[in-house]
């Protein structure tokens, strides 16, 4: 009986035990701090791996003149086509300025329930629309800044409305914001022209109207990162963004730049910032952080790090596989809705996604939406593409890794904006789920034709045997064969839709 007793006790202390350091830290939630060394603890969500594809739009009192994001800058810049137009079409920037557009902006077409629909029938499993662009607007109910979509313009809370939509939809919702560049950006509004019948005449900000929208007049206009802006404004700017990040949660948040602000400060408010956001989602989500957080290694726009944030390239793209999860911003035509400028291609943007999903990237594609809240045809059309291709090929995007390399074929770059897609029929991407290799052939070779796969041999170990092969989207038998120059897969007579097209490859465990 004495020995039952003092083994039952033993048992008890052991249960009893405090827990090592190491398992206590793996057990506590990570709290950040403002530094390289502590926000290097941040760890990509696994929603953000799996979701690959998302959308975003550019949305503002610029979209009034359809002339881009930046008119808002260069409607004030005396040597730009958009000076020239405003000239012509609103009067001189000492009359009528960006500050006017806002009363005439009204989204008054605006159904955000209705185009997040159609997003998540595009594929995309996340939706980040801009927030506050470079004209230092905010469209979301700003507790820091009057010059606000809920006060003024469309007198709606656009973000507050676009969250809902999206969470009703089953999508993670995020913002975008371009806010640090403002200072700087927008100081044109306080010059004048140099030379002409108005020469001197000061514009619409150096007369002292917008104030808080357009930034006291100072020296520094450079258009990508203002350098040592002053306190005040730094300070506004992160109560501004710590505004949005507690009171819409979003799960992505996107800097335009790196790690603002550069120059003395060194990055130590925007850290500050991202701690905030990392914390604040780690706090709501029962001590796991879910948000991600996309910077841009441009470190001559403020401070940029490894390891601290994901990875975003803008118009750009990888051009291998990176260990950690990164992404590309990119448009199927202007940012912002310009009538000047053209789209891109379905078949492009489908290519683009492929080829960044190799390299275990996320493509976020902003659609141009007009003043009131619409889209066009082009827009509209291409999203329901690219919702038809994935809703046959999405299988070998969703949730999937990269291979151990990213594919083959003489093409590997595509330019930043192009209309028609560079890549051929022997141009191969590969990506990886399980037991399932998926190749993904870039242009139709063409029916009854032979598909050479040069990296699957039997003697590449890192492939396995293959038990079957099918081509997603059609119904019936493939034919292949393994040999030693690589695998050669047959093409059915017909092929199964009018872009890429996805052999699923089954290997045996």
């Amino acid at each position: 009986m004495k020995k039952i007793i003092l083994i039952i006790t033993i048992v008890f202390i052991a249960s009893c035990k405090k827990p090592s350091k190491e398992e206590t830290q793996k057990k506590q939630p990570v709290t950040f701090e403002p530094t390289i060394e502590s926000l290097q603890q941040y760890q990509c969500p696994e929603w953000f791996r799996d979701a690959k594809f998302g959308i975003y739009m550019h949305w503002g009192a610029y979209s009034v003149a359809e002339q881009g994001e930046w008119y808002a800058r260069r409607l004030y810049e005396e040597d730009r086509p958009e000076y020239e137009h405003h000239l012509k079409t609103y009067g001189h920037p000492s009359e009528f300025g960006y500050k006017d557009f806002i009363p005439m902006w009204k989204a008054e077409n605006f159904d955000p329930d209705k185009l997040v629909a159609l997003f998540k029938k595009a594929g995309a499993k996340y939706f980040t629309p801009c927030a506050v662009h470079h004209d230092n607007f905010d469209l979301w109910n700003s507790k820091h800044h009057k010059w606000n979509a809920v006060n003024m313009g469309p007198k709606k809370d656009l973000i507050g409305m676009w969250r809902e939509a999206t969470l009703r939809a089953g999508l993670r919702f995020g913002v975008t914001t371009h806010l640090s560049r403002s200072y700087s950006w927008l100081n044109t509004a306080n010059g004048a022209d140099s030379k002409g019948p108005l020469k001197g005449v000061p514009y619409d900000g150096a007369q002292g109207e917008g104030k808080g929208l357009y930034p006291p007049k100072h020296d520094d206009m450079h258009a990508r990162a203002p350098f040592n802006a002053p306190k005040a404004w730094r300070d506004l700017w992160a109560n501004r963004l710590k505004d949005l990040i507690d009171n819409y949660n979003p799960d992505l948040l996107y800097f335009d730049c790196a790690v603002p602000f550069r120059g003395d400060d060194e990055g130590k408010i925007g850290m500050d910032v991202i701690s905030h956001l990392y914390n604040h989602s780690t706090e709501i989500h029962n001590g796991k952080n879910e948000a991600v957080m996309t910077i841009k290694d441009r470190p001559w726009q403020g401070l940029y790090a490894d390891g601290i944030a994901t990875l975003d390239f803008e118009r750009g793209k990888a051009n291998y596989i990176l260990s950690e999860p990164w992404q590309t911003d990119d448009s199927m035509g202007p940012w912002g809705y310009n009538v000047n400028r053209p789209y891109t291609t379905s078949a492009t943007l489908i290519d683009k996604l492929i080829d960044i999903v190799s390299k275990n990237g996320n493509m976020l594609l902003n659609v141009p939406i007009k003043a009131d809240g619409t889209l066009d045809d082009t827009a509209t059309s291409i999203l329901e593409d690219m919702g038809a291709w994935l809703a046959v090929n999405g299988e070998g995007i969703y949730g999937t890794r990269p291979w151990y390399i990213y594919g083959e074929g003489p093409t590997h770059h595509m330019p930043h904006f192009t209309q028609k897609s560079p890549y051929g029929k022997k141009d191969i991407r590969f990506t990886k789920k399980g037991n399932y290799l998926y190749a993904f052939v870039l242009d139709w070779p063409g029916e009854n034709t032979e598909v050479l796969i040069e990296m699957i041999t039997k003697l590449n170990t890192r492939v396995g045997e293959i038990k079957s092969i099918e081509l997603l989207g059609y119904n019936g038998e493939i034919q292949w064969k393994s040999g030693p120059d690589g695998l050669v897969i047959k093409t059915p007579d017909q092929k199964p839709n009018d872009f890429a097209y996805t052999f699923k490859i089954e290997l045996k465990e």
